[in-house]
């Protein structure tokens, strides 16, 4: 296709910039040639019928077999027929076609019966349907020979034997005449047919079994049935005797296909008849299992792998039993895990198409391309061509199955153009925002891409940036932002650009935010939200509660919006309940930006009921009772009611009772200057036994005589401090604690001794050092201060540009001389002091060090280009890691070669960019190599290698690795 085009350019001859650029973007050639242009509109035969096995019977009246095969394809496409792999003179008589049906006259089983494949091909390429087996079925008569007669005592067992004729497929069914068509015997606990070999079983022998039996077989592949010669069976009398059970239709090892019906026989003779039990090795029979005729039969529907093991059958009479056991096993035909579908890709790109299948046994992967054997394992290739192009079958196949998935593969070649996806032409963005200006056009190979705003040519810097996809990204949006904006995409086909308009809008800001609220059940509750915006769009509000959307239509018995101002987002919560309560969110947005702000609603509410009430211990006059606490809702729970009642009335009462349980663990110490802290473990609710409960503390300095007493009325409490401004530091004390209630006060716990708080430090440490290990950590150092009473020293610091009231602060025992400080940010000035402290409080700060932490290692991981394998090594190649020039120079790279699955593994360090590390003697290991840096280790990359490949006759494996991820690499 031959395209001519004229583009209208003019340059104002002031204007300072280079025409060569804008004669370069913007003068397409007036000749540009479409490599793949006709293509796009066709595509490869897709099967919609495939051949299936079919059975033909010998004896088959319809002169005929046709064998489907039907799919789609533009242009229309041609079909042709291979038998046992050859192709089928489709000019011979015997064979016409219908479309892309066979059929064949007059089937002969000697040159007929094989292996049927279908191929269709166009334009685009050649695929092969799944192979389909026609085989000739029969089933011979009986022999004409009588059979003989059959004589056996009264309460003996008895096996009539079939033995049908020859047959295919074997899949008969079996049935017993007596004496005369149709009348078929009636199987019971006592007698059962074998659908395993056609014999018929009789448990023991009565006098009513006398008769000619005659064994009727039926193959329904073919629709065909035969019957034998009748036996006589003749009882003979006799005294009844008790026999054992005695197995002798006994189930083999059986191998079955995933979700198949599995079916197992069993059956014994003896006298009296055995009964029969199933059972599995160790486990419960399966939840499919079905047990039927009397117990002979087992059947498995849908069977799973967990349902392989080892099954027993066991018969028992009153004379002795017997047992038989065989195991099933469960394997599978393939199934698709991940399939190949049609995909298209640019001329020069790279393809991995993943093609993965499950089964037992594992299938093996190989790979047809138009029809023809191409490649086994994983598919990858690189830089593509036209003759990539084509028709392309995944084939998974194991003992048990073959299954086929097929996709064409399309080469594009194209010039870029914007037709079907032009550049907006007006675009609009949030002042102080940020805006992302799609460039989108078909092209292929992918393009270049430039961008111009009006006459100047842009490039990446602080504000703008070009992504990879084309897109211009800007961020911290100004009203200089605002103009005509190009995008140019160039590839080795021809070029083309397409032009939008921005325009700055103002931004969405909430100015009156939502505060926090706290009510009650039942009552209202506003959360205001009010926002400014560009007059020139539209804004709405929408709220959401713990993350989301209020449908305000389905709850509007609660939620109302104040619609009648503008720029007014409020919110009216009616009647709260309980489930109401949470964090509120208000956006204030327009098409072009949006903002939000939360706050939080508190539902008060009366506590929830207490459960699991248990009684504990019964007294003569007590009882102990225990229960779990119920919900608070946001109110804390002041007591508990405890009522009880008489069998002889009816009324309840409170039940109330005196402490009689001291407080435990009396102790303290420690503390702030001129303080003395007293702690104890305060009693469980069931030990309060009433209302008002709470704790009488009593101390006294050791040696003294008078006890000094206060009360602590919350319950919940177990620590008191008293200041003294005149207490000495270090002063032993003696102390003891007792709970009351409305009834009186219970028992005092046992004399326990402390000491009042000693003073807080007041030397400095001294020698304090920084040494800046990276661009998140530095290392802090310093000598000890000479007080005893240190308990730790404190590390603060905080960025230069932040107050010193925000600094962050680590503590570390007085054991430690140095520590790490960590999670920094990075080229940033920080201030660090140190100080000494004790339970009395801190002492005064070293003086302040500022220090710089390093530049931010390298953001870019390395690229992984090429894993070579020599020998018993391989060779990891990658790209050089450039850092940006915020961030810290490159100095190494480090290499983790470790086991697939584990964390920890031999690391090595490099200056170069690549590196040998041996081939694994066992499973798969992962390299992962990351830039190293005086402010750190960058970005991981990584790639996975396993051991020696199988079926690869040379010493030297290449894999190139066209991009970053994990790679894993197995024989090919």
């Amino acid at each position: 296709m031959v395209l001519q085009c004229t583009i209208p350019f003019e340059i104002m001859a002031e204007q300072k910039i280079s025409i060569w650029f804008f004669i370069y973007h913007l003068i397409t050639p007036c000749f540009v040639y479409s490599l793949a242009e006709e293509g796009n509109k066709g595509y490869g035969p897709v099967f919609e019928e495939q051949p299936i096995d079919t059975i033909y019977p010998e004896e088959s009246s319809d002169g005929q077999v046709s064998m489907n095969c039907r799919a789609r394809a533009v242009p229309f496409p041609t079909y042709r027929w291979k038998l046992n792999n050859w192709d089928i003179d489709l000019t011979k008589e015997r064979y016409s076609m219908v479309g892309g049906r066979l059929i064949i006259s007059n089937p002969e089983k000697s040159r007929d019966a094989g292996k049927y494949v279908c191929v269709v091909s166009n334009e685009f390429g050649t695929v092969r349907s799944s192979e389909a087996t026609l085989s000739f079925g029969y089933l011979d008569p009986f022999p004409p020979e009588e059979r003989y007669e059959v004589k056996v005592r009264e309460g003996v067992g008895a096996v009539l034997l079939c033995e049908p004729p020859y047959h295919y497929p074997d899949d008969l069914s079996y049935r017993w005449l007596l004496n005369e068509f149709p009348v078929f015997i009636a199987l019971d606990k006592r007698r059962f047919v074998s659908q395993t070999n056609g014999n018929l079983y009789i448990a023991n022998v009565e006098a009513s079994d006398k008769g000619n039996y005659s064994c009727f077989v039926s193959s329904p592949s073919i629709t065909k049935s035969v019957f034998s010669k009748f036996i006589p069976l003749i009882p003979q009398s006799d005294r009844a005797k008790v026999y054992p059970a005695d197995i002798k239709v006994k189930f083999k090892d059986t191998y079955a296909l995933l979700g198949q019906n599995v079916t197992l026989e069993c059956f014994a003779l003896g006298n009296p008849v055995p009964e029969l039990r199933w059972s599995k090795y160790l486990e419960p029979l399966p939840a499919s299992a079905e047990i039927s005729m009397s117990g002979a039969v087992l059947k498995i529907f849908n069977i799973q792998y967990e349902d392989e093991g080892l099954y027993e059958c066991e018969a028992e009479n009153y004379k002795g039993k017997d047992k038989h056991q065989a195991r099933v096993y469960v394997q599978a035909a393939p199934e698709w895990v991940e399939h190949i579908n049609d995909t298209e890709r640019d001329i020069g790109s790279d393809l991995y198409w993943p093609c993965v299948a499950t089964g037992k046994p594992i299938p093996s992967i190989r790979w047809l391309k138009n029809g023809a054997a191409f490649r086994k394992g994983e598919l990858r290739m690189q830089s593509l061509t036209f003759d990539d192009a084509g028709m392309y079958q995944c084939i998974a196949e194991n003992t048990h199955g073959i299954i086929y998935a097929n996709a064409e593969l399309k080469i594009v070649a194209s010039p870029p153009t914007f037709e079907l996806n032009p550049m907006k032409k007006k675009i609009l963005a949030a002042k102080g925002g940020r805006v992302i200006i799609e460039c989108k056009p078909k092209a292929a190979p992918k393009p270049k891409f430039s961008w111009s705003k009006g006459t100047e040519l842009l490039v990446n810097g602080s504000r703008i940036r070009i992504w990879d996809d084309g897109s211009l990204e800007i961020i911290n949006v100004t009203k200089l932002d605002e103009g005509r904006y190009t995008c140019f995409a160039e590839n080795n086909r021809g070029k083309a650009n397409s032009t939008g308009v921005l325009e700055m809008t103002e931004a969405t800001r909430i100015t009156l935010a939502p505060l926090n609220v706290d009510v009650t059940v039942g009552e209202n509750a506003t959360m205001q939200c009010i926002a400014s915006h560009d007059p020139t769009l539209d804004l709405t509000f929408i709220w959401s509660l713990n993350g989301f959307v209020i449908d305000f239509e389905k709850e509007h018995e609660h939620y109302e919006r104040n619609v009648m101002i503008k720029s007014n987002g409020e919110l009216l919560i009616k009647n709260v309940q309980l489930r109401h309560a949470g964090r509120y969110m208000c956006t204030a947005q327009t098409i072009v930006d949006n903002s939000s702000a939360s706050a939080d609603l508190v539902v008060r509410g009366p506590p929830g009921p207490p459960g699991g009430i248990r009684v504990e211990e019964i007294r003569d006059t007590a009882v102990a009772l225990t229960w779990s606490r119920g919900t608070d809702n946001h109110s804390p729970i002041s007591k508990y009611t405890i009522q009880s009642k008489t069998f002889l009335s009816e009324e309840w009462k409170d039940a109330k009772t005196a402490p009689n349980v001291a407080p435990s663990d009396v102790g303290g110490g420690g503390g702030s200057n001129r303080e003395l802290t007293i702690t104890w473990m305060p009693l469980s609710r069931e030990y309060h036994y009433g209302n008002n409960f709470g704790y009488i503390v009593a101390f006294k300095p050791f040696g003294e005589k008078e006890w000094r007493r206060v009360t602590v009325t919350n319950p919940e409490i177990g620590r008191y401090v008293h200041k003294d401004e005149s207490m000495p530091p270090s002063t032993q004390y003696q102390v003891k604690v007792k709970a009351f209630n409305n009834k009186g006060d219970g028992p005092f716990s046992l004399t326990a001794v402390i000491y009042s708080a000693q003073d807080a430090p007041t030397e400095v440490p001294t020698d304090v050092s920084i040494k800046v290990l990276s661009s998140s950590e530095m290392s802090v150092s310093w000598h000890h201060v000479s007080d005893k009473s240190v308990e730790g020293y404190q590390i603060r610091y905080w960025a230069a540009h932040d107050k010193e009231a925000a600094a962050q602060r680590v503590q570390v025992s007085n054991q430690e001389y140095s520590t790490k400080l960590e999670n920094l940010k990075p080229n940033t000035r920080y201030h660090v002091d140190v100080s000494a402290f004790n339970s009395a409080g801190y002492g005064p700060p070293s003086s302040t060090i500022d220090v710089v932490t390093r530049k931010a290692p390298p953001s870019q991981r390395p690229r992984i280009i090429s894993s070579v394998r020599s020998g018993s090594r391989y060779i990891i190649t990658w790209d050089h890691v450039k850092a940006m020039s915020n961030e810290s120079a490159v100095e190494g790279y480090k290499v983790l070669y470790r086991p697939d699955g584990q964390h920890e593994g031999k690391l090595f360090s490099t200056g170069k960019h690549t590196i040998e590390v041996p081939v694994p003697s066992d499973g798969e290991y992962v390299v992962e190599v990351r830039a190293h840096s005086e402010g750190g280790d960058g970005e991981v990359a990584q790639i996975k290698i396993s051991g020696a490949a199988v079926g690869v006759p040379t010493l030297l494996l290449v894999l190139v690795v066209p991009a970053l991820g994990v790679l894993a690499c197995s024989g090919f």
